[in-house]
C-alpha cells in the first residue's frame, strides 16, 4: 500500500506538520495527529537520547487513547525527522528506535542513506526525503526514500532557492511517488495550491512556531507573529548551508543581517557538542509568516488552514469569471 493510501481516512487536511529543531515536542505532535495533519518531530529534539524513546513511546500511547476514544475520526499518524549529515553521532541509536517501535513515516534530511531506508522499510514503514533540487532528488529515490520533500524558495530553515513550480513540476516528469512541497505555505490556499502543482501533501512549519504547543521562547513566538516575508534573509553563515532566518533574532545575536559574511557546509555540526549550535538563539523562520496573525492552540491552527483550503476549493470550483468560453469551446474544437 502506497503511503497516500494509507492515510485514507486519517487526514482533515492534506498536510504535513514540519519537524521543527529544538521546537516539535510531544505535545505538539499529538495535538497536529489529532487534528487531522501528519505531525512531526526532530528525533535530536529530545536529549539524552533516552528522552527520545520516552517521547516516542508517550507519543504512540496518547494517539492510541485518541483513537479509543474518537474511532469515528482516528488520529493522523506520527513521523520522526532523521538528521543522517555525517556529524549526527546519534543516528543509528535513533534509527534503532524507531524501528523498535515501528514509526510510521521517516522524514530524512542532509544526506541519503540506503541503510536507513532499508530499515525502516524492514517493518513497513515509509521514508520521505527533503530534497532542494533535482539532484538531490534523484539520489534519494536511487537510493531507496519512498517519497520527497520539495523545499522550494521561502521555506523556513535549511531552504532551497527554486521556484516551487518548477521544483514540482520537474520532479513530477519522472517521480509518481508521494510528494509533500514545502516553501511559505501557513494558508489554506496554498496547501490547495500545492495539490495543483502536483503534490500530494503542503508541508506546514514556521506557523507552528507560533503554536501553543510549541516548545519556543516567547520571544519568537511573537517574532513570528509581529514579522512578515520581509524579515527573513537567506544566508549560509548559521550551519554552513542556506536557510532563511528572521532578521530580528541575528540583530540580537549581533549580525547585521544586511552584510553578512558566508560559510560552507564544513560548519555544520549535529553532534553532542551544543556549544556549536549557534542556531538555538538564531531563529529559522519561512516567508509564509506573513499570514500569522496569533499565538493560538495547534488543533485551532489546523482548523483555520482547513477552513481556508475548503474555501479556496469552494472559490475555484466553477470556471473564472474572466474566461472566455467561446474560447474554450474554440480550443477544444481544434484539439479534436
Amino acid at each position: 500500500m502506497s503511503l497516500v493510501a494509507s492515510l485514507e481516512g486519517r487526514l482533515s487536511l492534506p498536510a504535513i506538520a514540519a519537524p521543527l529543531f529544538i521546537i516539535s515536542v510531544p505535545d505538539l505532535v499529538v495535538a497536529q495527529c489529532t487534528a487531522g495533519v501528519v505531525g512531526s518531530m526532530p528525533s535530536l529534539n529530545a536529549r539524552p537520547i533516552e528522552q527520545f524513546e520516552e517521547w516516542v513511546v508517550e507519543i504512540r500511547e496518547r494517539l492510541a487513547a485518541h483513537d479509543a476514544r474518537h474511532p469515528e475520526r482516528p488520529a493522523a499518524p506520527f513521523a520522526i525527522n532523521l538528521i543522517v549529515h555525517r556529524s549526527n553521532d546519534r543516528l543509528e541509536q535513533d534509527l534503532a528506535i524507531c524501528v523498535k517501535h515501528r514509526v510510521p513515516i521517516i522524514i530524512t534530511s542532509l544526506g541519503a542513506r540506503p541503510e536507513v531506508n532499508q530499515a525502516v522499510h524492514s517493518y513497513g514503514g515509509y521514508v520521505l526525503h527533503d530534497v532542494i533540487n533535482q539532484t538531490f532528488a534523484r539520489k534519494a529515490v536511487e537510493k531507496g526514500a519512498d517519497g520527497l520533500v520539495l523545499v522550494a524558495a521561502g521555506a523556513g530553515g535549511h531552504a532551497g532557492s527554486l521556484s516551487p513550480f518548477a521544483l514540482v513540476r520537474e520532479t513530477r516528469a519522472w517521480f509518481d511517488g508521494p510528494l509533500a512541497l514545502s516553501g511559505a505555505i501557513s494558508h489554506g490556499a496554498s496547501i490547495l495550491a500545492a495539490e495543483a502543482m502536483g503534490a500530494d501533501f503542503g508541508y506546514v512549519g514556521s506557523a507552528f512556531v507560533a503554536t501553543a504547543e510549541a516548545r519556543a521562547a516567547d520571544d519568537y513566538k511573537r517574532m513570528v507573529v509581529e514579522h512578515s516575508a520581509d524579515d527573513i534573509v537567506y544566508t549560509n553563515v548559521i550551519t554552513g548551508v542556506h536557510g532563511n532566518y528572521l532578521k530580528p533574532s541575528l540583530r540580537v545575536a549581533g549580525l547585521d543581517p544586511d552584510n553578512l559574511p558566508t560559510s560552507d557546509p564544513t560548519q555544520m555540526n549535529f553532534g553532542t557538542d551544543r556549544s556549536k549550535r549557534r542556531w538555538k538563539d538564531i531563529w529559522g523562520s519561512g516567508q509564509g509568516i506573513g499570514g500569522v496573525g496569533a499565538v493560538v492552540p495547534a488543533g485551532e491552527l489546523v482548523a483555520r488552514l482547513r477552513r481556508e483550503y475548503h474555501e479556496a476549493r469552494a472559490r475555484t470550483g466553477s470556471v473564472s469569471a474572466m474566461l472566455n468560453p467561446a474560447w474554450t469551446a474554440a480550443l477544444d474544437a481544434a484539439a479534436e
